[in-house]
């Protein structure tokens, strides 16, 4: 049975402590955080569509003579989920599989999407690769243009949606921008979260600047990465007003996990790829 705890028992939880890592496979260690915890502070659009992407590099188990077998892992958390997963508990939560024996790789799936899906309150798409001497992984940069060499100045660096403006002639454009520039902080441990971030929206034109300034200003902010991506999509949503939006942060690995969490006002097929810093 998975233990549900509030935002407000994060430090009375083992997650910001040194920890023995587990021998034995424990459900328990799973630390759902409830999403509306944080929603509740923003200005939420009626809807969009979205999910938590997180791949796992260091996944193994037992086969049933004892032998080690290891596997890449894929987890999707749809971001209608009531609850998101905390990634240091996640961590803790799949080394406790490292000396249990199951029969194959599918057993350890569908003991993982049970035990998932009921800590975040919604079905968990897992996906176990152990094909790992044919695998080839695309490693590639966010498409389209980068806003990184514009040359502002910058004096704020905690979220500040004030930041974001159109661009002088406001004229109607689809287009694609990309920064590397994105660092928040983890509200357990305080280590700094470092990603990527694509914004792909149709509307009136955004002041590249301006975007610039506004993803740099969470620099010193502590929050999830989900809730970052949010705060962000909320806040470009917001004060540029565009018809279509599609916010995605490709973080780079901390624990053997990367997370990849991503906000649509549109379906999107996301594809499994990693950023040359993953």
């Amino acid at each position: 049975m998975v233990s549900l705890m509030s935002d407000d028992k994060l430090h009375d939880s083992i997650l910001g402590r040194s920890v023995v890592y587990p021998d034995r496979y424990d459900p328990t260690l799973l630390f759902p955080i409830e999403r509306a915890l944080n929603r509740d502070s923003l200005k939420r659009p009626d809807h969009w569509f979205g999910a938590d992407i997180w791949n796992a590099y260091e996944l193994s188990w037992l086969n049933l003579r004892g032998v080690p077998r290891v596997a890449l892992g894929r987890f999707t958390v749809p971001a209608d989920s009531p609850r998101l997963i905390e990634s240091k508990s996640f961590k803790l939560y799949l080394n406790s599989f490292n000396e249990e024996r199951y029969a194959s790789a599918e057993e350890v799936a569908s003991i993982m999407r049970r035990d998932l899906s009921q800590a975040a309150g919604a079905d968990i798409q897992v996906e176990l690769d152990t094909g790992l001497s044919t695998q080839v992984l695309q490693c590639a940069p966010f498409e389209v243009e980068s806003i990184d060499a514009i040359d502002v100045e910058v004096d704020r660096y905690t979220p500040d949606a004030s930041l974001l403006r159109c661009a002088p002639a406001a004229e109607r454009v689809s287009e694609t921008l990309v920064s590397d520039l994105l660092k928040s902080n983890c509200p357990v441990t305080g280590q700094p979260d470092w990603g990527s971030v694509q914004i792909r929206y149709t509307g009136p034109r955004i002041d590249r600047a301006s975007l610039l300034k506004y993803i740099v200003s969470f620099r010193r902010h502590t929050e999830f990465h989900e809730h970052c991506v949010e705060r962000m999509y909320c806040d470009i949503w917001e004060n540029i007003k565009p018809e279509s939006l599609f916010v995605m942060a490709r973080y780079t690995r901390r624990g053997g996990l990367d997370i990849n969490p991503w906000r649509s006002s549109e379906f999107t097929n996301v594809e499994a790829l990693r950023t040359p810093r993953q």
